[in-house]
């Protein structure tokens, strides 16, 4: 693996993290079982900080940008299964903070300090929750939806 050794292996339910430095420092690449790339970034005692990229179990690129404690920290960008870009800007403690959402007609709603009228939606693009957010957390007003064989269906409507 390029000119470094492979210097340990950490084993969990989720998968396996192979570390390129020792003790566990340095770039590191982390898979799911079936040896699919699920993550390769900078470590710290064996923790996620600095810079990574997330791949989803297809290999797509979900995100890119900053760690912190194995967090989200810092900027990043988020990307649907298609490639396109999903969110742009800051994270804090793994929560969207400060940024641009994007669906996927390139609508875009902002967030800002943790707050905005904002909405969200799964992979495949359908309508998942609108309303409120505060502290990078739906609060407030909102409705939240479900999906049903491609029909999106009112859930809940209220106070979040």
């Amino acid at each position: 693996m390029n000119d470094k050794e492979i210097i340990g292996t950490k084993y969990d339910i989720k998968g396996y993290i192979e570390y390129q430095c020792n003790n566990m420092n340095g770039i590191g690449k982390e898979y799911y079982y079936y040896r699919t790339i699920k993550f390769e970034g900078e470590y710290l005692n064996g923790i996620k900080k600095g810079k990574g990229k997330e791949y989803s179990i297809n290999k797509e690129l979900i995100f890119e940008g900053e760690y912190l404690n194995d967090k989200r920290n810092g900027k990043g960008k988020e990307y649907w299964s298609n490639g396109k870009l999903k969110f742009e800007g800051i994270y804090l403690n793994d929560k969207k903070w400060e940024g641009k959402l994007y669906d996927l007609n390139n609508n875009i709603y902002e967030l800002s300090n943790g707050k905005g009228l904002i909405k969200e939606w799964d992979n495949l693009g359908f309508l998942l929750f609108e309303g409120e957010y505060l502290n990078g957390e739906r609060n407030g007003k909102g409705k939240e939806y479900y999906n049903i064989n491609g029909i999106c269906k009112l859930k809940y409507e209220g106070s979040i």
